[in-house]
């Protein structure tokens, strides 16, 4: 809490910053991140928390591109072969510097039909020749007998085969607030529920915002020699703001996930089904004990908490159903969540899905940058496309190129996999608990358990393996300033298990009210305002 108290003091002393940077998800953060540790000065805004919007709801997968490789070969689209390429050198990239993070996933898809054991296997063998030294293992045919006993829940009706391949898996919420904290130390002054209500302009060219902070609802403006719309979604709302008459750069859509107790999913792989009978990709994966499913892909409206719906649950339901023999109910979900994605627009496109999940940079007649498009796993190179970009149009004095690929994310720097055995033996605490402080915090794991001691040893709810002492960490080092910051971006627990957040909930308020000295009126709204985050989620 001091440390953010000292960055408002920053944003308000005056001076004038090289960039203002709009937005506090993977994209926005990779640029305060990049542009600072080149010698350029740096604000960053972020209306709510990181990774509240988009970055947070991901499938929580570093995709290497597979999924728009079919694309790439049959349309003949260079654009989509790039992104594959990217995808593929920019996973290797995040595994290397957030490895407490992101670690590799095996992936199977089986295969329902003769024509399609060649097709895809081919497409594969190629996906391994791209990778060249960022591949993360060889894919290999798997026979019918074989997929059936690795994976006895799929559906054995038809099925040929299947073929095995390796991805990258993530914790998404807690790498965006990773590259908010480096950003910071690489010295940005990034601030979470810190709204921008109006862009300033000075002859007729955009030169700051004016601000507003969430809670004293004090009223400031910030300047700075260009500014950088990383808003995801509402980056159109953001141009609107710059220009009433401007036209659409996005088409925005909603992919929902459900999560399911953990005996659904496999225990050491995932499985995707490439095409549904509507042209969908269709993940059940193994995610922080839990199994995840998803994702659909319907046109939407941006909005700061989208919902799923339930007949995009109950679809995803239904192609369980077709798929595997899960048996699942209604009420087997434990969490169900909404995510946008900001596609590029395409007035030619049918449909969302057939959008490239690829970035495009602009910049309005008045100077306001725009970064647009894009998917997680290569925040990183739209991140450095962008700040060349300003760097070229704003004429800002950079000390250095891009060193972000070198750059490791805070608590990787010191990472060492087997140190979860020392939190057992040094702090008392259980193996569960040991291993799911290890993979949040990595190096700073020891510095977290410290903190976990008395009454904050205690478990937030039984089955889960948060700890109390994991709140007082969040609000003093890693900005959590609402139950809902904690609940759902520093730890997972949210999206994970509607439930367990629900009876964690009265907890983790006091602890942050006892933190954060909230008055009884201070409380009485963060409790609503948690119970109706908390609602929409299911």
């Amino acid at each position: 809490m001091a440390e953010r108290e000292a960055l408002l003091r920053a944003l308000k002393s005056g001076k004038t910053f090289d960039m203002l940077v709009v937005g506090g998800g993977a994209t926005g953060c990779g640029i305060a991140l990049d542009a600072a540790s080149r010698g350029l000065s740096v604000a960053l805004a972020e209306k709510s928390d990181f990774a509240a919007g988009t970055s947070g709801r991901s499938t929580k997968l570093l995709h290497g591109g597979v999924r728009y490789l079919e694309a790439a070969v049959l349309h003949q689209d260079l654009a989509q072969f790039n992104l594959v390429l990217d995808a593929l050198h920019e996973r290797g990239v995040l595994l290397r510097i957030a490895p407490h993070l992101c670690h590799r996933l095996t992936l199977v898809t089986p295969l329902y039909g003769l024509v399609e054991l060649p097709y895809v296997w081919a497409g594969l063998k190629l996906y391994d020749l791209l990778a060249v030294g960022a591949g993360l293992g060889q894919s290999r045919y798997l026979g019918r007998d074989e997929v059936l006993r690795r994976f006895p829940m799929i559906r054995q009706e038809g099925l040929k085969g299947g073929v095995l391949y390796y991805d990258g898996q993530f914790n998404d919420a807690r790498m965006n607030v990773a590259l908010a904290l480096t950003a910071v130390r690489e010295g940005a002054v990034a601030v979470n529920h810190l709204e921008v209500v109006e862009l300033l302009k000075e002859g007729g060219k955009v030169a700051g915002a004016r601000v507003r902070e969430r809670f004293s609802q004090e009223v400031w403006e910030i300047h700075a020699r260009c500014v950088v719309n990383a808003c995801g979604p509402g980056a159109d709302l953001l141009r609107r703001v710059d220009d009433p008459n401007a036209a659409p750069l996005l088409r925005v859509s909603s992919g929902i996930h459900i999560v399911l107790p953990g005996r659904f999913a496999p225990a050491d792989a995932g499985l995707m089904i490439p095409k549904t009978e509507d042209g969908r990709v269709l993940f059940i994966l193994p995610w922080q004990g839990g199994c995840l499913v998803g994702t659909t892909d319907e046109p939407a409206e941006p909005s700061d908490h989208p919902a799923a719906s339930e007949e995009d649950v109950e679809y995803l339901l239904r192609h369980l159903g077709r798929y595997f023999n899960l048996g699942v109910e209604r009420s087997d979900i434990k969490a169900s969540w909404a995510g946008l994605r900001p596609l590029v627009h395409d007035p030619s496109a049918a449909d969302t899905a057939r959008l490239a999940r690829d970035h495009v940079i602009s910049s309005s007649p008045s100077g306001l940058i725009t970064i647009a498009g894009g998917k997680w796993t290569t925040y990183r190179r739209m991140a450095l496309d962008t700040v060349d970009y300003a760097v070229r149009t704003a004429g800002l004095s950079p000390h250095s190129g891009c060193r972000t690929e070198r750059i490791v994310l805070q608590g990787g720097e010191d990472f060492r996999n087997d140190a979860a055995a020392s939190l057992v033996a040094r702090f008392g605490l259980a193996e569960e608990e040991a291993l799911h402080l290890h993979c949040s915090y990595g190096d700073r794991a020891e510095e977290v358990a410290n903190l976990c001691r008395g009454e904050f040893k205690e478990r937030l709810v039984p089955g889960h393996p948060y700890l109390k002492g994991e709140v007082l960490y969040a609000v003093r080092l890693e900005m959590a300033l609402r139950a809902d910051d904690f609940l759902a971006r520093r730890i997972p627990l949210a999206l994970l298990d509607h439930r367990g957040a629900v009876a964690a909930a009265p907890a983790v308020l006091e602890l942050m009210a006892r933190e954060l000295s909230w008055d009884e009126a201070r409380m009485s709204q963060e409790r609503q305002e948690l119970d109706l985050r908390l609602n929409e989620a299911m």
